[in-house]
């Protein structure tokens, strides 16, 4: 088999990314071509492409222009093109429109498929027909918050909020944007009326509520206390025209701490099999602040169940982890005949 490196062709090399990425180079000789910074730009990855440099190409789905020119320069140096994906449903607006079928003729002509889960996978195999080859990547934490905080961090976090030893705790992690179901998750904590307070640890602004302490944005280390000191994660994400959440990483996190996710079913954590309601956490309706509510006044009156919820959330989101996202492309450069040995 050859010796030249896959091209990872992608927008930015995220914390959560880099040990995954790390490990890809490590194990099959990668290139990140990395285009959000400008070097390489969009075009100038797919010229690298085209230079007959790779073996292969994995190609993410992001930037108008680096995604169908990485396929055509995959085309013209005659290497297996190798798609990731994170869409499944594409969004409802006229410029969207006009992407809806040249898309679905680039999940047929893919040499291989790689998804951030099932929920994924189905999409795409609605377009794919019998090609098979689509493979999953599971999405993981990045290694600051798989790891177990010291119960002293979530004690410090719950001093630093005024809480009492019985106070209940909920904690949205995000954007504080709509489309994150911010309004829905004010909307039921108002609702709920339970003794205690809802932190927003996230970029943004929130309108003023009772109960309420907005916390702005926070590094991995601050984040690994406060997901130890919540009681529950709440992640009541929303489809808008522009937006179905592709997977929700707080939920991972959340999860490798003990904590409960409540997430609605728009949440691709949900839909693609880690949250399981009544298993290791809670899904409720998308933009039912009233099911939220319920949700959370539940798991105030039945500690054991949050309990019981918390220790299979951090059981099942163990396989959540870098070299499982690397097993996935690696199965796809295999299946392409593009895999190292």
């Amino acid at each position: 088999m050859s010796e030249r490196p896959v091209a990872l062709v992608t927008g930015e090399v995220s914390p959560y990314r880099r040990e995954p990425f790390r490990l890809l180079c490590e194990a099959e000789g990668a290139e990140v071509l990395a285009w959000a910074d400008g070097d390489p730009t969009q075009l100038g990855a797919a010229r690298r492409v085209a230079s007959g440099r790779y073996r292969a190409v994995v190609c993410g789905l992001g930037g108008r222009v680096a995604v169908p020119a990485t396929y055509a320069a995959a085309r013209r140096a005659r290497v297996p093109f190798v798609l990731w994906t994170s869409l499944w449903a594409h969004p409802r607006t006229p410029a969207h429109s006009l992407s809806y079928l040249p898309l679905r003729r680039l999940y047929r002509r893919a040499d291989a498929v790689v998804t951030y889960g099932p929920h994924v996978s189905r999409y795409v195999e609605r377009s794919r027909g019998a090609r098979g080859r689509v493979f999953v990547a599971p999405q993981a934490a990045a290694a600051e918050l798989r790891t177990a905080a010291e119960p002293a961090e979530a004690r410090a976090w719950r001093e630093r909020l005024g809480l009492d030893q019985g106070d209940f705790l909920a904690l949205f992690v995000g954007r504080l944007v709509r489309e994150k179901g911010i309004e829905v998750a004010l909307e039921a904590w108002r609702e709920s009326a339970l003794n205690g307070v809802l932190a927003l640890a996230g970029e943004g602004r929130a309108r003023a509520a009772e109960r309420v302490r907005p916390l702005g944005r926070l590094g991995a280390a601050e984040l690994r206390g406060l997901y130890a000191a919540a009681d529950v994660l709440v992640l009541p994400s929303i489809p808008t025209a522009t937006f179905l959440e592709p997977w929700g990483l707080v939920v991972n996190e959340a999860m490798h701490q003990g904590t409960t996710p409540i997430t609605s079913d728009a949440v691709g954590a949900a839909a693609g099999g880690l949250v399981q309601d009544g298993r290791n956490g809670l899904v409720v309706p998308a933009g039912d602040a009233g099911a939220l509510a319920a949700a959370l006044r539940g798991l105030v009156t039945d500690r054991d169940l949050r309990d019981r919820l918390g220790v299979a959330a951090r059981q099942d989101v163990a396989s959540y982890t870098p070299e499982a996202w690397l097993g996935g492309v690696q199965a796809a450069l295999r299946a392409v005949g593009a895999g190292r040995g």
